[in-house]
């Protein structure tokens, strides 16, 4: 029998939403549980998990995770349907989710998963407030990114 990783006391990062820091400026961050069946654990700890096209959503004073997609593994059981883009709920206490609501009803201002990861033994995401970019400030985005990769090329041959 495989190994499983050790993730009762270190915090170890599952996925990362890389998309959404470029798409938008990050103002808040929180930390949020979720609520999981047994088959996305299995499925997380092995990695099959895509952040991309997810969202945060803020339903009845509750706040869900829509689009995050977990890939059942083929191991499954064969008595439950597993539904990889199922919509799971995310864990804050009420003062938070009720100052999230304030900031979301601002225009331009959005929730958004940032990445998930494993907190003493339980899966975490951490969400962030964010307001979207417009297309100038991805152009400039890109710009300083290549100029920093283009300074560490020069101190590297520089260094040699």
């Amino acid at each position: 029998m495989a190994k499983k990783p050790d993730t009762t006391t270190k915090s170890t990062r599952i996925a990362d939403n890389k998309k959404a820091i470029f798409n938008y400026f990050i103002e808040e961050r929180f930390e949020a549980g979720m609520v999981l069946q047994g088959w996305e654990i299995k499925s997380l700890r092995e990695g099959k998990v895509q952040l991309t096209d997810g969202y945060v959503v803020i339903r009845n004073g509750e706040l869900f995770l829509i689009g995050c997609q977990i890939n059942p593994l083929l191991s499954a059981s064969t008595h439950i349907n597993p539904d990889s883009v199922r919509t799971k709920k995310l864990l804050l206490n009420k003062a938070e989710i009720k100052r999230l609501i304030g900031k979301v009803e601002q225009k331009g201002h959005t929730l958004v998963p940032l990445n998930l990861h494993w907190k003493n033994g339980k899966v975490k995401c951490e969400i962030a407030l964010a307001k979207g970019k417009a297309e100038h400030d991805k152009r400039d985005t890109i710009k300083d990114r290549e100029g920093k990769r283009e300074v560490e090329r020069a101190m590297k041959t520089h260094n040699r």
